[in-house]
């Protein structure tokens, strides 16, 4: 079902660049500060920072939910500018390549049955109807929600809320997947479930973008590491294992205290 996001793109240019980017809540007070990055087709994304660091901002405005206050964004080789979300047409091809999974399961549920959760996307999209009884069918097959579909969604389980959640952003098959703190509030089932899935989704290809402060799921899922600041700027881009390595900069930023300890290929305990 999912296609391999290699396949998609063909050329060697960034998915999403990010020049100067800022952005602010309240005026004088930034949420995100002079930003610049690159991702790239395939990668594995993970941004780190202490909570309130900017994490969540920064995968609105790349997923197009909100839109920066300075700086520029671009997406798939165009600058989203006010005027690009005029177009019609790329709107809709922007909202089929990119899905976002929030934190909160039920802010992005509404449906009255998970079956009709699983249309909407599709439906959307202008998919004819039995290609989308057929993609609702194939994405709850995939997720193991099949016996989910003639629930109401605010009657299931945070686990299952949150495989929900993801069969609808995957109903439309997207190049990018963005998650917001993926494993918050979840179970120690759900949660080593989901490591599993996300780590098959990357095997596919797709381009994964995570903010999160858990180190412990960073190590099995991540090919690239970003890094907030509580000053709301970036303080590394580098790989996994040199991140995790660094006990100075997860001390900078926040992610351990001093008396914790965390390790590569462990976890954390404190003492």
């Amino acid at each position: 079902m999912f296609i391999s996001a290699d396949t998609q793109t063909a050329n060697h240019q960034a998915l999403f660049a990010l020049r100067n980017l800022a952005y602010e809540y309240v005026p004088g007070y930034p949420v995100l500060d002079q930003l610049n990055l690159d991702i790239w087709p395939g990668d594995a994304l993970f941004v780190l920072g202490a909570n309130g660091c900017g994490k969540s901002t920064l995968l609105k405005i790349l997923a197009g939910l909100i839109a920066p206050t300075a700086g520029s964004l671009w997406a798939f080789g165009r600058e989203l500018t006010p005027a690009v979300w005029q177009d019609a047409r790329f709107v809709q091809a922007f909202r089929q390549r990119v899905g976002f999974v929030f934190q909160n399961s039920d802010a992005q549920l509404f449906s009255t049955t998970v079956r009709d959760e699983l249309a909407f996307a599709p439906l959307q999209a202008g998919l004819p109807p039995q290609q989308v009884a057929q993609r609702v069918a194939d994405t709850a097959e995939l997720l193991g929600i099949g016996h989910l579909l003639d629930r109401p969604p605010f009657k299931l389980s945070g686990g299952e809320k949150k495989k929900v959640a993801l069969a609808c952003v995957l109903s439309v098959n997207p190049e990018v997947l963005f998650f917001d703190e993926p494993t918050n509030g979840l179970d120690p089932r759900t949660q080593y479930w989901l490591v599993e899935f996300l780590t098959a989704l990357r095997q596919t290809g797709k381009t994964i973008v995570t903010a999160t402060h858990d180190l412990n799921i960073v190590e099995d899922l991540a090919t690239r590491v970003v890094v907030m600041s509580e000053d709301h700027t970036l303080a590394a881009d580098s790989t996994p294992m040199k991140v995790l390595s660094d006990r100075q900069l997860l001390l900078d930023v926040n992610l351990v205290h001093e008396r914790s300890h965390f390790h590569v290929g462990g976890s954390r305990a404190h003492g």
